[in-house]
């Protein structure tokens, strides 16, 4: 009787397992063979981390990491007056490396990297979570690592880093470490700063324009991140993490000397050491929020002696004039107001109008300056709906302006 196994021997199927070939060993490069550095043991176990230490000398990009005292210009302007008083060394620069871009609560915080300033330097130690079983550890470390921080410097962590560790210490039974910590998040104040002449406010791209740091081949996209740890988890292959850890230390170092490079500018704002007018005219509209009025002025004039584009000279003589009016400094106004007219400005030739009509109370000046305003609108290239509008407004004005001249309407105080 022809069995089953005598017909898979007749098909060259081979029977048992003598033949198959052992499988190969995957080869195994642990985190700990890749990188120096050493393991911290904590109650949930040990937990690996790589320390690096900077000199005050060390060079990053066009500057120093030596460390000087926040602006009081950026207390003021978070709203954390303390922050000028706080001591250097308990200054916290975190960034994180996660599994995840999108973030949520199965997102994990694989790599954390801190840095904190001591007497004489600058010293960075990343924290690595092996696998996802060593969180407890992973966050226990961390810990360690925060006494005395009482400002953490971020960038883009209001939106990012910090909700996503507060979830994973949440998650863990922990409490969140930074829950009354001052925060300072570098990127609203560098889109504050640049937003008028750079197209991205990317770290990144900051690092290029602004600090002039060029990264090398080491570095890895941060898109590319979550894959490159996936990818570990699965094989146990750690060295193109080596990449990860150089990208995480350059964000670290990066936001360092960025935070000198800005509290530098805003100690002396001159067109000498910003460099750029348009970086100016920010500087000075950051001023003007936070009430410093004869700094922006200065920023203003500044940056107005310097060939700069005829949009931004228009934006900036209406703001620079419409603080001095709100300031009732109403000579530097109009001579702002002057200067604009002469270029053509409609604002210009409507603010000199109500000054004449309400102030000076010479009707027929003001109408002068109302009817080149109405000129110019026909002959501008604004959008129709614009046009229209200040036409009838102008109109407006024009027909009050005739009735005050010939004593057809009783004069009552008030600008409109």
């Amino acid at each position: 009787m022809v069995t089953l196994s005598d017909k898979l021997k007749s098909m060259g199927v081979k029977i048992g397992a003598q033949d198959i070939q052992p499988l190969r060993k995957r080869p195994h490069y642990p985190i700990e063979e890749v990188l120096e550095g050493h393991f911290i043991e904590t109650p949930y176990g040990p937990s690996f981390r790589v320390v690096t230490f900077y000199p005050n000398s060390h060079i990053h990009g066009n500057g120093t990491l030596y460390f000087i005292q926040p602006s009081a210009v950026i207390s003021n302007w978070i709203k954390e007056p303390s922050l000028h008083e706080i001591e250097p060394t308990n200054f916290v620069f975190l960034d994180t490396e996660t599994s995840g871009l999108a973030g949520g609560t199965g997102t994990y915080v694989f790599l954390v990297g801190i840095g904190r300033y001591e007497e004489d330097g600058f010293r960075l130690i990343q924290h690595f979570m092996r696998d996802p079983i060593e969180e407890p550890a992973h966050l226990a470390s961390l810990l360690t690592l925060l006494d005395g921080c009482q400002s953490l410097v971020t960038f883009n962590g209001k939106a990012f880093d910090v909700p996503l560790l507060q979830t994973r210490f949440i998650s863990n039974g922990e409490s969140f470490p930074f829950q009354s910590t001052i925060h300072l998040d570098l990127l609203p104040l560098a889109r504050r700063l640049w937003k008028d002449r750079l197209p991205s406010r990317a770290l990144g791209y900051l690092e290029e324009q602004i600090l002039e740091v060029a990264r090398t081949q080491d570095d890895v996209p941060g898109w590319l991140i979550p894959n490159l740890y996936f990818d570990y988890l699965r094989t146990g292959d750690a060295r193109p993490l080596k990449n990860v850890f150089y990208h995480n230390a350059m964000d670290i170092l990066s936001m360092a000397a960025l935070l000198i490079h800005i509290s530098r500018l805003l100690e002396d704002p001159r067109i000498e050491t910003v460099g750029h007018a348009l970086d100016l005219f920010s500087i000075g509209k950051l001023f003007e929020d936070i009430g410093n009025f004869d700094v922006a002025a200065h920023c203003y004039e500044d940056g107005l002696a310097c060939e700069i584009p005829d949009l931004a000279r228009s934006e900036v003589l209406q703001r620079w004039s419409m603080m001095e009016k709100r300031r009732q400094n109403l000579e530097a106004a109009i001579q702002i107001w002057q200067e604009a007219a002469n270029r053509q400005e409609i604002f210009a030739y409507i603010e000199l109008a109500k000054i004449f009509e309400h102030r000076v109370k010479d009707y027929s000046q003001a109408l002068t300056f109302t009817a080149t305003a109405i000129e110019i609108v026909r002959s501008s290239t604004l959008p129709l709906y614009e046009r229209s509008r200040l036409i009838a407004e102008l109109d407006h004005r024009l027909a009050r302006l005739q009735r005050k001249q010939h004593g057809g309407e009783i004069y009552r105080p008030g600008l409109s």
